[in-house]
């Protein structure tokens, strides 16, 4: 994580968005808060047929009119209209249709029931102390009393919570009603009676080795295109497996990885593409690009970036207007709702407030009325990758595993853990149109199941027979980019220079004592999301930490906590990558240097392919290694001290060379676990290219860091402000100079990376040829061996 904490150096805009953000997420707990006294539906009991019958009643439609006024004109009208009680449908005292055990709050004659039955009350007496300050308030009389001197829009803001509280009451035809009633419809949620069970496996799901025998297809073609051969020319099993990942970066991340996706759509490249994955930012890219909205074009993408970054997620009059409107106001909610009744006991919080912010920005176009339901599923992008048409995008999170007691838990590997005394990692799920799966616990389950109960790795179904509806995008955007649920840690290591320069050195030192205390501590809570593994213990390998066996919801984050490039699911054995094309739009690409921290995960799993020591060279590291060599060469000769020095020179240059593309391959050469010399090569220019041809060849790594370049002057991801991970405004002439410079960089390395992936296609070429060849040879002499035998058996005298 980086840049979590710039307030010293924000400028007036940011600090005023961020006191916008702050009431924004006031306002709308507010209206979740109103939810705590009023009567709400349960839908738990009866069978499915009852649920089935139930649900074939229509939908009702959502108003724009608060439910007060609605009421209201109900009852003048049936003041003013006689009613016959014998005629059906007219009754004012006639009960209401069959519903579902206990899914209503009116009884049988419609009235309300005393029963308790609050949806959501579990989760606003967690508020209580907070809101009880607020609620009280008389919010028309407030309007009335605002001065002046405040913002103009502050005067509306009551009424969208007047209006937010009445549509999330539960009350009978009520928003909150409608949706939950949506929520028990097989036809609007066909997965809610669809069973499921958690696949425990290392293999690739069948749906997504369908997909890459489907999407070869297309990459054999496309390959041909990109390359100018014909396509007779490019055999299938020569195509190389191509992944593309995209670094988080809020929405700097966002911006520039769809102007390179867009560059590399736009050469031909992209649709030589396999698999896209994401961290943060770029999973937030993908969801557009699979939508309704981008329809799979980052032109389409960057041109609603335009539309709708220029205001700030969390500025309370839009983003209330979108809270409290329809159809946006269904479209964004649903998640929420549906999750608070459905996993009471799951915890709510600021990262849930930041998807559904997140969602109203990026996941609403421009006119506010074309949004697509469609979208709010991961396991809808099925259509998008439908026949292999599309790369398949991965999304990723992380869980944060501290031990309690270290003794107790079993270490998969020497390398496993990293050397620090806290011995916490992190646990890595990725996400597919086909599966939610944990490469550690080796086990995964439908994406269409993820937000339901699991038990023993089978679905827990509610006492009504129904399971909830699939976890909404809203709720999971807010997970992919959760970064503020760093450990604290990470917090004072982004304000250590700051106590530095204040001259608050005691209060560092103090700080840096207990950093065993915290490493172990998130200030802000992950969210959650029904642990699948539950009930799994004897059928998961023993290295699965015990409180995986405990918890009832797994805490999931922004896999940038880990690693700010989502390249360890593309290693995954099974989806056999040749070549990374790696976008990194990371704060700071240098010191971060994201791809060097995988040579300890390739340690640990031992994959030979993956180039160790790529990467930024860190200069720390480099100083330290020619410091020891120093000392170690003061007794020697003065010509040994020369070459050391002359070694040094040459580490210094070597960390400084990095530029817009560069290249490194791995080899599939056996090496010791221990090794720390680096057996792959870097390609710097095409003398160099033959390292891509060679036999024994392993992953080839294309990196594209997000620098500064001379062709966009006054452009500076590290020192324009504008670009900083928590600016969530981008005006459309900020979002050019972004994809300006990122398509200036990519087409600095456009026809390196073009000859880098014929040269693979061509060593996968020579290998097959050579695999035939070699083939055909051993058949010529058993079919020779096979003749001399059956020459001898038929004439054993030689002829006589």
């Amino acid at each position: 994580m980086s840049r979590t904490i710039r307030w010293i150096y924000y400028g007036k805009r940011q600090r005023e968005v961020l006191g916008l953000g702050i009431c924004s997420s006031a306002a709308i707990g507010v209206g979740l808060y109103q939810l705590k006294t009023r009567r709400t539906l349960l839908a738990d009991g009866g069978t499915r047929n009852e649920a089935k019958a139930w649900n074939t009643k229509r939908t009702v439609v959502s108003h724009n009119e608060s439910l007060a006024e609605r009421s209201r004109k109900v009852s003048e009208q049936r003041k003013q209209t006689p009613i016959d009680a014998s005629s059906p449908g007219t009754g004012a005292t006639q009960p209401p249709p069959p519903q579902t055990k206990g899914h209503s709050t009116l009884d049988a004659t419609g009235h309300h029931s005393n029963k308790s039955t609050s949806a959501l009350q579990d989760v606003n007496d967690r508020y209580t102390t907070i809101w009880d300050s607020i609620t009280v308030l008389d919010y028309r009389a407030l309007r009335s009393k605002i001065t002046d001197a405040m913002p103009s829009w502050i005067k509306y803001v009551p009424g969208y919570i007047d209006k937010l509280q009445d549509e999330l009451s539960m009350a009978p035809w009520s928003l909150g009603w409608e949706i939950w009633e949506d929520a028990h419809d097989p036809e609007i949620n066909p997965e809610i009676v669809w069973d499921a069970h958690v696949r425990i496996s290392k293999d690739l799901c069948p749906d997504e080795q369908a997909f890459r025998r489907d999407r070869l297809k297309h990459t054999t073609k496309a390959l041909a295109r990109y390359l100018g051969v014909p396509e007779s020319e490019v055999h299938p099993d020569d195509v190389p497996i191509i992944g593309v990942c995209g670094s988080g970066g809020g929405l700097r991340a966002l911006v520039a990885g769809a102007s390179s996706s867009l560059c590399a759509q736009e050469s031909g490249l992209f649709d030589c593409v396999t698999y896209t994955a994401g961290v943060s930012g770029s999973c937030w890219l993908q969801t557009l690009y699979n939508s309704s909205i981008g329809e799979r074009n980052y032109q389409r993408v960057i041109d609603h970036l335009k539309q709708r970054l220029g205001v700030h997620i969390a500025y309370p009059p839009t983003a209330l207007a979108l809270l409290s409107s329809a159809p946006t106001n269904k479209f964004l909610l649903s998640g929420i709702l549906e999750k608070l009744r459905g996993v009471p006991d799951a915890d709510f919080g600021m990262v849930d407030i930041y998807g559904l912010l997140l969602a109203a920005r990026l996941l609403v176009p421009k006119e506010e009325l074309r949004v697509s339901d469609a979208d709010l599923k991961i396991s809808n992008q099925r259509f998008s990758t439908r026949n292999g048409g599309a790369p398949l995008p991965i999304y990723t999170a992380v869980r944060h595993e501290v031990p309690d007691h270290i003794e107790k838990h079993q270490t998969p590997s020497q390398y496993a853990w990293p050397n620090t005394e806290q011995f916490d990692w992190f646990q890595w799920f990725e996400w597919t149109p086909h599966e939610f799966f944990c490469e550690e616990l080796e086990c995964g389950i439908p994406t269409w199941a993820v937000g339901r109960r699991w038990d023993a790795g089978q679905t827990a179904w509610r006492e009504n027979g129904l399971a909830l509806p699939e976890l909404r995008v809203p709720l999971m955007m807010g997970v992919w980019g959760s970064a503020f649920c760093a450990t604290l840690s990470h917090y004072y290591k982004e304000v250590r220079p700051i106590l530095k320069a204040a001259g608050l050195d005691k209060f560092n030192s103090l700080l840096s004592g207990k950093d065993d205390d915290l490493v172990k501590t998130h200030p802000i809570d992950p969210a959650v999301i029904p642990n699948f593994a539950l009930g799994l213990r004897i059928r998961l390998p023993e290295t699965v930490p015990e409180s995986i066996h405990e918890a009832k919801h797994l805490q999931l984050m922004d896999a940038g906590m880990s690693n700010n490039l989502p390249i360890y699911p593309l290693l995954r054995p099974g989806r056999d990558v040749d070549i990374i094309l790696a976008f990194d739009a990371s704060a700071d690409v240098k010191t971060d240097n994201w791809v060097k921290v995988v040579d300890g995960y390739a340690r640990q799993r031992s994959i030979r392919a993956w180039p160790m020591g790529a990467g930024w060279p860190s200069k720390s590291d480099e100083m330290e290694k020619t410091v020891q060599q120093l000392g170690d060469a003061q007794a020697a000769t003065s010509g040994s001290m020369n070459d050391v020095l002359e070694g040094a020179q040459y580490l210094h240059e070597e960390a400084e060379d990095l530029g817009y593309c560069n290249i490194w391959v791995g080899t599939m050469q056996e090496r010791e676990e221990q090794m720390d010399d680096s057996p792959s090569r870097r390609v710097k220019s095409k003398d160099d290219e033959w390292h891509l041809m060679s036999p024994d060849a392993g992953v080839t790594l294309i990196y594209f860091p997000f620098l500064k370049n001379d062709k966009v002057p006054g452009v500076d991801p590290m020192k324009s402000d504008f670009m900083s991970t928590w600016n969530f405004v981008y005006t459309p002439e900020e979002i050019d100079k972004v994809v300006n410079l990122a398509r200036a960089n990519f087409d600095e390395g456009k026809e390196q990376t073009r000859r880098t992936i014929r040269a693979v296609w061509e060593r996968k070429r020579t290998l097959r040829l050579q695999k035939e060849e070699d083939a055909k040879k051993l058949r010529k002499m058993y079919r020779l061996r096979q003749f001399r035998a059956d020459t001898e058996t038929r004439d054993p005298l030689g002829g006589q």
